[in-house]
């Protein structure tokens, strides 16, 4: 997909439907921009329930025939795919940078990269599939999977395909047909996975794509009676509208929803050697990731040496030209989402907060970034109150918040005094006294002396307003499948 830089002529992103690539019902379209710019890169589909209704017509002639087929094909399929997507890395990554603002670095080294081993994880996982069975009572019994359908994959547009490709792996590998729906923000590399599946000749209906805003194209997919299963990743507030409307239709329904996660130090905690994690785990992708530690919880007695490495640090980071190699830190995802951000930076300064580092577009410019880049420094407050809005509220940017604590005991209430639940780290230099630190926190994924350290066959979910269920390894498998037991009486 050779993408123009703006201008007239831009290149079509359209729905995928069938196994074509084809237009909105209605004709209309809508307009994306590289947000480190402002150019226009694409003109996208807007679809709606007409759409929505087309692609699930397709899915649900293209089960049979799918479903029909052995684990083992949908296993060398999934390989297939996988050596596809990775002739394209390069493009992928440029097409996530192009698209979110992210540095050209990290899209190779996280999106590329993890798009690609979706794939070949399950694949894996599909090749190691027993099914478990269970002997008693003078019976046998054998657990037995059937896909679930047909199934809506909404996805958000901070890793877009990383984060589609985590669930059309799992949902294929176990014979489901897809209706997926990209943000309307960063619809490229759905597009590519798509023309990816067309080069393949796989086969149609199976797997369809449908552009549009949530209001008009995920909610017709949410409540479209023939598709059985909802995974959502994305906002809280827009999860509960999900949850609203799926429940009530018993459709299954995972949830990977908004996190306001806590980083805790200990009195012990090594600062030298953890710092540039530290750093990490506050400001990649901006902050625009679920799993970003927005809040750093500090030991008194080690808080002034932490503020003086860590504002060193954040305050030395490269930000600017997503396409430059060097950027460590690119754009935010748009105007819109700076102009929120920015109002959260004002909100903690009125709550009472000192900024150590950073601050609005306003208060530290950026040399030579256009005028129209949604660009933004780390920022850094200290001395707000653990329950501000500031420091409570989930602000999904470049903003941390940093507290002290005077005891273990001080430091779980405060890592749990949120209403999110979904991951957090804690970092000492005694692992047994992580562990049971950990123990303690309310919270999907805690993670001891390191962060965003994933084993894909671990479940991945939050607690709380951070989601329901789970997601990853037997867990996606167990989604994307129903379950009935097969008990057969011995003679």
């Amino acid at each position: 997909m050779a993408l123009r830089s703006g201008g007239a002529g831009l290149n079509p992103v359209l729905n995928y439907i069938d196994g074509q690539f084809v237009e909105s019902h209605s004709g209309k379209t809508l307009l994306t921009v590289n947000p480190a710019t402002g150019e226009p890169l694409a003109e996208v589909a807007r679809s709606n329930g007409e759409d929505v209704e087309a692609a699930t017509q397709a899915a649900l002639t293209a089960s049979a025939s799918w479903s029909a087929t052995t684990l083992e094909q949908r296993v060398k399929w999934l390989h297939t795919i996988a050596d596809a997507l990775e002739a394209k890395s390069e493009t992928i990554a440029r097409l996530e940078s192009l698209d979110t603002g992210k540095p050209i670095s990290l899209a190779r080294r996280v999106d590329a990269s993890r798009s690609v081993s979706n794939f070949r994880f399950f694949a894996s996982m599909g090749e190691d599939d027993t099914s478990p069975t269970f002997s008693d009572h003078g019976a046998i019994n054998y657990v037995h999977r059937t896909p679930v359908g047909c199934v809506g994959l909404i996805t958000p547009w901070n890793l877009p395909l990383y984060l589609l490709t985590w669930k059309v792996a799992p949902a294929l590998l176990m014979g489901n047909t897809i209706v997926a729906k990209p943000s309307e923000l960063t619809p490229l590399t759905a597009h590519l996975l798509a023309e990816t599946l067309h080069e393949l000749e796989f086969p149609k209906g199976v797997f369809n794509l449908v552009n549009g805003y949530g209001p008009e194209v995920g909610q017709a997919i949410v409540e479209h009676p023939s598709i059985g299963g909802i995974s959502f990743t994305g906002g809280t507030s827009t999860g509960r509208i999900v949850a609203a409307t799926a429940a009530p239709m018993f459709k299954k329904l995972s949830l990977e929803l908004g996190g306001k996660n806590a980083t805790i130090l200990l009195d012990d905690a090594p600062l030298d050697s953890i710092m540039d994690e530290i750093v990490r785990a506050s400001f990649t992708n901006s902050g625009q990731v679920c799993l970003c530690g927005s809040r750093i919880l500090v030991h008194e007695s080690i808080y002034e040496a932490f503020i003086d490495a860590f504002t060193a640090k954040v305050s030395a980071l490269k930000v600017g030209d997503p396409m430059n190699e060097a950027t460590q830190m690119g754009s935010v995802i748009s105007m819109d989402h700076r102009d929120k951000v920015e109002a959260y930076i004002t909100l903690g300064l009125e709550e009472g907060g000192n900024i150590l580092t950073g601050g609005t577009s306003t208060q530290a410019p950026l040399a030579d970034m256009p005028e129209q880049g949604a660009f933004l420094r780390p920022t850094v407050f200290a001395n707000l109150p653990i329950s501000s809005r500031t420091a409570t509220e989930e602000i999904f940017g470049p903003v941390v918040t940093v507290h002290t604590f005077a005891s273990d005991e001080e430091a779980i209430t405060m890592a749990n005094a949120t209403d999110y639940g979904l991951a957090g780290s804690v970092w000492t230099a005694d692992i047994q006294r992580g562990h049971t630190f950990a123990r303690n926190v309310e919270s999907g994924i805690v993670w001891v002396n390191t962060w965003l350290n994933r084993d894909l066959r671990t479940p991945f979910g939050g607690v709380k307003q951070s989601g329901v269920g789970r997601e990853g390894g037997r867990w996606s498998m167990d989604f994307f499948s129903e379950l009935t037991n097969i008990c057969i009486r011995q003679p």
